[in-house]
């Protein structure tokens, strides 16, 4: 079957467009504390957390359409930027910006791959069926551990306190209650150990 040069050569660009994920750098460390994270190296880390953790999903959900869905879900970020979750003013035209983002990105696959892979990254957006909502709680899981691991990271740079944490952490409840006392756990040591503002 020979390749229709159009189809390919989009989705070619869509690959290649992926690669600027590499060199979209996050506020949060790695664990080790060494450097910042990259956003691509986020979207592989939560979604392998799926696989190992879908047993805590809130209800049943399809691994592999959680999995899609986190690879996708920063890929705007490449045109939009990594906006800090904690900064207010940045977070006020961050849907617009991503919105953006997505057209341009996604719009280089051929329509007929464009438009699910867009609706996934939709879907995760608005966080209402079961598989969102435990991509979300992924996305919040893995940063929770990344600031244990590095004595508070970006809580202490920032001045972020227990309460904002908790609000940041709240998908939780929904995508994954088995490990809200787990949350609740890490946020008690952090406050006692001076990594969090109670």
């Amino acid at each position: 079957m020979p390749l229709e040069s159009e189809r390919i050569e989009g989705q070619i660009a869509f690959i290649e467009t992926l690669d600027a994920l590499k060199g979209i750098q996050r506020r949060n460390l790695v664990m080790d504390g060494s450097r910042r994270e990259n956003s691509a190296e986020h979207s592989w880390h939560t979604a392998l957390m799926a696989v190992v953790l879908a047993e805590y999903a809130g209800a049943p959900v399809d691994v592999a359409r959680v999995v899609t869905m986190l690879l996708l879900h920063d890929v705007v970020e490449i045109d939009a930027g990594d906006t800090f979750c904690y900064d207010e003013a940045a977070n006020g035209h961050k849907a617009e910006r991503e919105r953006a983002a997505a057209g341009r990105i996604f719009g280089l696959l051929p329509p007929e791959q464009a438009a699910p892979l867009r609706a996934l990254w939709e879907e995760f957006e608005a966080g209402q069926t079961p598989e969102a909502r435990f991509a979300n709680s992924l996305d919040r899981f893995q940063v929770l551990f990344q600031n244990r691991n590095t004595q508070g990271g970006t809580w202490r740079l920032h001045d972020i306190s227990r309460p904002q944490v908790e609000r940041r952490m709240a998908p939780i409840r929904q995508g994954m209650p088995a490990l809200w006392p787990v949350v609740q756990a890490v946020l008690d040591d952090a406050c006692a150990s001076g990594d969090l503002k109670p």
